[in-house]
């Protein structure tokens, strides 16, 4: 078995071996993986955190030895970036720029240097709302985790993550967590609203705030009116998705 680190600020994990497939989750600096197989140009990982498969460019891959994997995956408490974008130091001098959510490990595979603002512990549940609003009017993109581009699972992913909590990647998998909620009215600020489509799947998920309202993505991370029915977006004077579950994860 071979392990990984990314290195990078961003690397896009798609469905198949091939450039213009589906991105359906990414890789932010610091997280590791396993590295399932290699070919010419592309290797099958799987991440540690949330274990999705999927496949990245062998010229974005950085390998790591089995002891510091071992190393990383004994430490209690992560270190997340707190911040929208912060700036590691190689042992060059040289800059990366790191988005919010990224992690920073201690391993001589990323011999770096970081003066940034971090969160390392569980945070009190009332502080979602307050990370939430750091990705506010950030784009919507299938796949994405960064303030540049994110979808609607991986945006309650990393606010939770960052504050302490694991969810999994998709909205479908995070309504299999926590405990159902019977009304809206019984909610808090933090918990989870789900949302189904015409097919009656899971497909969308957002985080509720107090009086009613929810910060989701739908087309960019915006906040829009909740109640039993679903998501009442303002600007177009109609629903546009339906509430499914209310869970409560913490």
């Amino acid at each position: 078995m071979q392990y990984g680190i990314c290195h990078l600020s961003i690397i896009p994990v798609r469905s198949t071996p091939d450039e213009v497939s589906e991105m359906f989750t990414q890789l932010l600096f610091g997280e590791h993986y396993k590295v399932l197989e290699s070919r010419k140009n592309w290797s099958k990982i799987k991440t540690i955190y949330d274990k999705c498969e999927g496949w990245i460019m062998n010229n974005q891959l950085t390998f790591i030895s089995e002891d510091e994997f071992n190393t990383i995956q004994a430490v209690e408490e992560y270190h997340y970036v707190a911040e929208l974008i912060s700036f590691v130091e190689d042992s060059n001098n040289i800059l990366t720029p790191i988005l919010i959510g990224s992690s920073i490990p201690d391993t001589p595979s990323l011999s770096i240097n970081f003066g940034g603002a971090v969160l390392c512990s569980v945070q009190p549940k009332e502080k979602m709302i307050k990370t939430a609003l750091l990705y506010l009017n950030s784009p919507e993109l299938k796949g994405g985790k960064s303030p540049f581009g994110i979808d609607s699972a991986g945006f309650v992913q990393m606010v939770y993550k960052i504050n302490g909590y694991h969810l999994l990647r998709t909205a479908e998998s995070q309504s299999t967590e926590g405990t159902a909620l019977s009304f809206v009215e019984e909610s808090e600020a933090g918990d989870l609203a789900f949302f189904d489509n015409a097919n009656g799947s899971i497909d969308h998920v957002g985080i509720i705030m107090d009086n009613n309202y929810v910060i989701h993505v739908n087309g960019k991370v915006r906040i829009d009116r909740l109640d039993h029915t679903g998501i009442f977006n303002n600007d177009l004077r109609t629903y546009t998705h339906q509430l499914r579950v209310i869970k409560k994860i913490v």
